[in-house]
């Protein structure tokens, strides 16, 4: 199994990034996804996760309805669109997944029910 994450960068206070992880080697439709991320001297914290077919979505409330996350099933792909970036939000972003058998949209936020980890993308945003 692997999940790759792509489309972090260096972006200005106040842009935009679209973080993308395609996943291989699992059944992708079977799968809970969700988005962690981890700065310098922090825990790794719950950002963002969405259940298998897209119904279902929850982020951290931290975030303020800027960040939202998405699927398509047929590219074994999950997004995370940020928007109105801080300095804040600076951090690796990790892509995660959870079978969807053992899998609650809200079990999701415990990065400890993950079953499979990306290897993430930097986030740095510019003050």
């Amino acid at each position: 199994v692997q999940l790759v994450e792509s489309g972090g960068g260096l972006v200005q206070a106040g842009g935009s990034l679209r973080l993308s992880c395609v996943a291989s080697g699992l059944p992708f439709s079977n799968y809970y996804m969700a988005w962690f991320r981890q700065a310098p001297r922090l825990e790794r914290e719950f950002v963002s996760a969405i259940n298998w077919n897209g119904d279902l979505t929850v982020y951290a409330d931290s975030l303020n309805g800027r960040f939202r996350i998405s699927r398509d099933n047929a590219r074994n792909m999950v997004y995370l669109q940020m928007n109105s970036l801080k300095s804040e939000d600076t951090a690796v972003y990790y892509c995660a997944a959870d079978r969807r058998d053992s899998a609650t949209i809200a079990g999701m936020r415990d990065d400890s029910n993950m079953d499979y980890w990306g290897k993430g993308t930097q986030v740095t945003v510019s003050s």
